[in-house]
C-alpha cells in the first residue's frame, strides 16, 4: 500500500506538468521520426576483412585500395566460414571473397565475379562502402580491359534501410537521456520544492521510497517506449523485428535500472533541476559516444572498445539491433541479458548507497 501510494503521488505529479508530459512525447515521436528521416552518416574507419583464395598480387592491389580514414587496414581470413562469423560477431563490418575462379576469370578475360558480404545495419556505412569498392573496380576494370561484376550480399538489413538503423539509435540515445532526467528529479524537485525533510518524515522506508520513485519514472520510460516502438517505428518506418519483442522489452527495463542507478548518483549531489540537465549531458554523451549508436564499435580503436565495455548502452543496443535485424533467439542474446544485469545491479548498488545517505 506504502509503495502504490508514492508511485500514485509520481504519477500525479507527472501528468500535472504538462510541459513535460509534451516533451516526454515529442522524445518518444517526432524526434525518433526526424533521426530517421533526415540523419544521414558519414562512414570513418569501416573494418574490412577479405579471403584471398586466388593468392594473387591483382588480389593485394584491389585491397591497397582500403585505407584510412574511410577504413581500418583490412583482415585477411583463411575461410569464408571464419569471415561470415567475424561479421555476425561484429568484428568486421564488411566481407570480401577472392576465389580462384576470380583470379582465373581475369587473366582468361572473361567477367570476374567478386562476392561482397555486408553487414547492413548500419545502412549508411553499408550503402558507402558498397560504392567506394565498386569505383575501385571499375578502374581497374578500365586500366586492365577485364571485366568484373560483384556479388552482393546484404545481411541482417537487406534493403539497406537507413531509416530503420538510424530510427532505432535515436530511440535509445532518447531513452538514456530521458531515464537519467526523469529519475534524478523526481528526487532533486523534493530539494527544490522544500519537501524533503517532509518526506522522511514519512513512516515509510528509505529504500521503499528510493525504489518506488524510481519504478514510476521506469514505467513511464515503459509506455514511451510502446509509444515509440508502436507508432513510430512499426507503424511509419515499417522497422521489421526478426526477434521477440518480449526480449526487447526485457533488456529494455533492466538497461532502464542501470541508468537509474546513474540517475540517483546525479540527484545526490544535484541540488536543483538545472544542476541535474547539466550533469545529464556530461554523462549521457561518453555513454553514447561508447555505445556503437553512431559508430559500429569495430571501427573504433581497441582502447576505445575496451572502454566501450563499461557502457550500459552498448549492450542494449547490441541486443536490440539483433533482435530486431539478426532475429537472434533468448539464449543468444543470454551473454547481453547477463552483462546488462550485472550493470544494473552494480549502477544501482551505487546509486542507492551515495543517495541512501540523505535518508
Amino acid at each position: 500500500m506504502k509503495m502504490s501510494a508514492i508511485l500514485k503521488k509520481e504519477f500525479l505529479v507527472f501528468f500535472r506538468n504538462i510541459g513535460l508530459v509534451m516533451f516526454i512525447l515529442y522524445a518518444f515521436t517526432l524526434d525518433i521520426y526526424i533521426a530517421g528521416k533526415g540523419i544521414k552518416v558519414t562512414p570513418r574507419h569501416v573494418s574490412i576483412g577479405y579471403v584471398n583464395e586466388a593468392d594473387n598480387l591483382i588480389v593485394n592491389k584491389i585491397i591497397s585500395h582500403f585505407h584510412s580514414p574511410q577504413f581500418k587496414k583490412p583482415k585477411l581470413f583463411l575461410s569464408e566460414k571464419a569471415l561470415k562469423n567475424a561479421i555476425y560477431n561484429r568484428k568486421i563490418m564488411v566481407g570480401i571473397v577472392f576465389s580462384k575462379e576470380f583470379v582465373k576469370n581475369l587473366i582468361s578475360g572473361k567477367v570476374a565475379k567478386l562476392q561482397v558480404l555486408i553487414d547492413s545495419t548500419a545502412a549508411a556505412q553499408a550503402e558507402v562502402t558498397l560504392i567506394y569498392l565498386q569505383n575501385i573496380l571499375m578502374n581497374f576494370e578500365h586500366k586492365i580491359k577485364i571485366p568484373a561484376n560483384i556479388d552482393i550480399i546484404k545481411l541482417f538489413n537487406p534493403n539497406s534501410n537507413t531509416k530503420w538503423f538510424m530510427s532505432l539509435s535515436e530511440l535509445m540515445s532518447n531513452i538514456t537521456m530521458l531515464g537519467l532526467i526523469l529519475i534524478a528529479v523526481v528526487f532533486v524537485r523534493e530539494k527544490e520544492n522544500g519537501t524533503w525533510d517532509i518526506m522522511l518524515l514519512m513512516p515509510v522506508k528509505g529504500s521503499i521510497i528510493i525504489f518506488s520513485k524510481i519504478l514510476s519514472q521506469v514505467l513511464i520510460l515503459m509506455v514511451g517506449i510502446t509509444i515509440s516502438v508502436g507508432l513510430i517505428i512499426f507503424g511509419i518506418f515499417n522497422t521489421p523485428i526478426n526477434g521477440s519483442l518480449f526480449d526487447f522489452y526485457l533488456i529494455s527495463f533492466l538497461f532502464s535500472f542501470a541508468i537509474g542507478g546513474i540517475a540517483l548518483v546525479i540527484a545526490a549531489i544535484s541540488k536543483t533541476i538545472l544542476e541535474v540537465a547539466h550533469l545529464t549531458i556530461v554523462i549521457m554523451l561518453p555513454l553514447i559516444f561508447l555505445s556503437g549508436a553512431w559508430t559500429p564499435l569495430s571501427s573504433m580503436s581497441p582502447f576505445i572498445q575496451f572502454l566501450s565495455y563499461f557502457s550500459p548502452l552498448r549492450y542494449y543496443i547490441q541486443a536490440t539491433q539483433d533482435i530486431f535485424f539478426r532475429g537472434s533467439g533468448f539464449v543468444d542474446l543470454l551473454p547481453y541479458f547477463g552483462a546488462e544485469f550485472l550493470m544494473a545491479v552494480i549502477l544501482f548498488y551505487i546509486g542507492y548507497r551515495k543517495i541512501g545517505r540523505l535518508f
